[in-house]
């Protein structure tokens, strides 16, 4: 009964669809505009955030290169061997092995 009285007293015109049809429109294009502005900003989030932990592993990677090199330098491996009194060995007790 309802959807009589509808169809009986909604007479739509051209101007009311074309109306319809552009607010529908800007509707539309402004959850998409919506949308991508938020994407954009959590993308950019997610930028500053793997800068920020790239900048704490190249700070990380020095310190070790640093450390790598104190451990390995020649005059601590001098200490070393001195302190475990480790002497260079002789001629006579090398042994060459042949592939």
């Amino acid at each position: 009964m309802w959807w009589d009285v509808f169809k009986t007293s909604f007479k739509p015109n051209f101007n009311v669809i074309v109306a319809m049809v552009v607010i529908a429109s800007l509707v539309g294009s402004s959850v998409a505009i919506a949308l991508s502005v938020q994407h954009w900003r959590e993308s950019f989030q997610q930028l500053q955030d793997l800068k920020e932990e790239k900048k704490a592993l190249e700070i990380e990677w020095g310190q070790l290169l640093l450390e790598q090199n104190s451990w390995g330098s020649y005059a601590r491996i001098e200490q070393m061997a001195q302190q475990q009194q480790m002497q260079p060995t002789t001629v006579t007790s090398v042994v060459m092995v042949q592939p």
